[in-house]
């Protein structure tokens, strides 16, 4: 018999979330994705001044700042035709590299590891023996016996509390936990060490972008960080040598920590690698340029399309073939809601169906989420780091061949495995490390022009607005940390007329089509298994290895200040 269940909020993650699962034989057999809170971004940039967009667009999220200031640059550069400066390009490729860099470790460590580990089964660890298992995979120097007894006495002594916090409601002890003691105690270790490198390592994003969150640099034609070797308030050579010891602190913690323990974890967990494939479309914009021509082949990460799983097929991206689709979203199009709309002609005009709280379950039938449904040529697309690193893979990226092919010899599975839940978080990790790697030779490339008296960051050809056409439009792309991101512009008479942004948790978190076609998350779930669905743990598995961002995904203003839904938090 067939039993529904709902897991509202899906915690971990940015945003609000709800999951709605029907369960038959011990497997999800139809599933679905809200997003049930709003917020408003979209609406109010119109009539504002497109230099400004990027400033605005940056509040999407208090987690991904920098990434909607590079697609609304790049959209307002594309309307305008602007090229941007050599040092400027690099300034920009650090600043992304690196947020990729922090936002991927955090994830796997902070936001889904405790999906995979047992935090109440590491004080049952010997700790000589995690010791002897982390020298045997790492030669991370923090390994000693004594290290990780004083991690154990520690979560002990946080236990003893009764105040827990975060980790009150965890599953420990579910029975879907498959990592041993000392394995559970290796991986709480490095949770702890990761929060420490975390905080140093986002002072890049100071130093760049003098603050973080929310860098301050970024600007339509360049970056507004001057490079001066004369002064203490540039950037100059002793910034750029803090730079290059915090690059090599993350890679080395990336290279002797996360990269280690992602395969140590996933070994364990290999039948997840037939869970959770979803769609098997893959959609990537590529991104970071390695040069100034603007062409497609200057991408370190190339730009593709891939289409049921078929990795023999490279399709490229043609921005014209994406649309947006509310027939199941709290929102209505003039034209029906049927139609989709391309970003260029999109409309944010909420409509709110649903049931009043308290509920038990939505009404899926009908509209359900605050989150449109995208389309690329009518198929839905999952975006992301697996999108990325696959595109890549097929396009050639020695790179990124050269990582995945490693991963999948040490877990000693074929490349159909990168299909699923398991595949979707190491390929997370692939794409931090490939880029944990290149943000040191972005920035030797940096310092190699500034050796040559190269120190122009800014083009102000085109600032002003009166040598603007009084009508343009352009788009921007890039491939955030949870990946495809694209923002889109009208201008007229100097000023925004229309502004879209179809963010990676848009496409694959959106609901059904008209097709009735699933979106990425609902897709990944079926066919996943559950041991108890009381607590139904493998649901977050699959859901956390796609990082949501329901924050970015949702951007609805209600001008008169109506109440649509209202939120408890308890």
């Amino acid at each position: 018999m067939a039993k529904r269940i709902a897991v509202d909020p899906i915690t971990r993650i940015e945003g609000h979330l709800r999951i709605e699962a029907q369960i038959e034989g011990g497997k999800i057999v139809n599933a679905w994705s809200s997003s049930t809170a709003f917020r408003g971004i979209e609406t109010i940039l119109k009539g504002r001044d497109p230099r400004d967009a990027h400033h605005i667009t940056q509040r999407f999220c208090g987690v991904c700042t920098t990434v909607h200031s590079m697609a609304s640059i790049r959209a307002v550069e594309d309307a305008l035709k602007i090229q941007i400066p050599d040092n400027a390009r690099l300034i920009r490729n650090l600043i992304m590299g690196i947020q990729n860099v922090q936002d991927h470790l955090i994830h796997f460590y902070h936001l889904h590891a405790l999906d995979w580990v047992d935090i109440v089964s590491a004080l049952a660890a010997d700790p000589a023996k995690t010791s002897q298992l982390a020298q045997s995979i790492s030669d991370w120097p923090k390994s000693s016996t004594t290290y990780f007894k004083g991690v154990q006495e520690k979560i002990q002594a946080f236990v003893n509390t009764g105040r827990l916090g975060p980790f009150q409601n965890g599953y420990w002890g579910h029975s879907a936990y498959k990592l041993p003691p000392e394995a559970n105690l290796m991986a709480v270790a490095h949770y702890l060490e990761a929060l420490e490198w975390q905080k140093e390592i986002i002072k890049i994003h100071a130093i760049l972008g003098s603050k973080n969150p929310h860098p301050q640099t970024f600007l339509v034609g360049g970056m507004s960080i001057p490079i001066d070797p004369d002064s203490q308030n540039a950037l100059n050579a002793d910034k750029i040598a803090h730079i290059g010891k915090l690059l090599k602190q993350a890679r080395t913690f990336v290279e002797q920590v996360y990269i280690p323990d992602l395969l140590a974890i996933a070994s364990f967990y290999k039948d997840w690698a037939a869970i959770g494939a979803g769609v098997g479309n893959y959609l990537s914009y590529g991104d970071f340029p390695m040069d100034n021509s603007g062409s497609a082949s200057s991408l370190y990460f190339p730009a593709g399309i891939i289409l049921a799983k078929d990795l023999a097929n490279l399709l490229p991206v043609d921005e014209k073939k994406i649309s947006e689709y509310v027939t199941n979203s709290w929102y209505t199009y003039a034209a029906g809601d049927k139609k989709g709309l391309h970003p260029y002609d999109g409309e944010t005009t909420p409509k709110y169906t649903g049931p009043k709280p308290p509920y038990e379950f939505l009404n899926t039938d009908e509209k359900y989420s605050w989150v449109k449904s995208p389309r690329y040529n009518d198929q839905p697309m999952e975006v992301g780091p697996l999108a990325r690193v696959l595109v890549a893979y097929v396009g050639g990226n020695p790179d990124v061949k050269g990582a995945v092919d490693f991963v999948l010899a040490k877990l000693g599975v074929g490349a159909g495995a990168l299909f699923s839940t398991l595949g979707r978080t190491a390929a997370r990790g692939i794409d931090c490390l490939v880029l944990a790697q290149k943000n040191e030779i972005w920035l030797q490339q940096l310092a190699d022009n500034m050796g040559r008296g190269i120190y122009e960051t800014f083009n102000k050809e085109k600032w002003d607005p009166s040598t603007w056409p009084k009508e343009a439009q352009g788009y921007g792309f890039h491939e955030a940390p949870r990946g495809a991101l694209g923002h889109w512009i009208r201008i007229q008479n100097g000023a925004i007329a229309n502004y879209q942004a179809v963010v990676p948790s848009t496409w694959n978190a959106g609901p059904r089509d008209p097709l009735g076609q699933l979106g990425p998350y609902e897709s990944a779930l079926i066919g996943t298994p559950i041991a108890d669905e009381k607590n139904p743990l493998e649901i977050l598995r699959t859901i956390h290895s796609f990082d949501p961002c329901l924050a970015c995904a949702v951007h609805v203003f209600d001008g008169k200040g109506t109440e649509i839904v209202r939120i408890k938090a308890l």
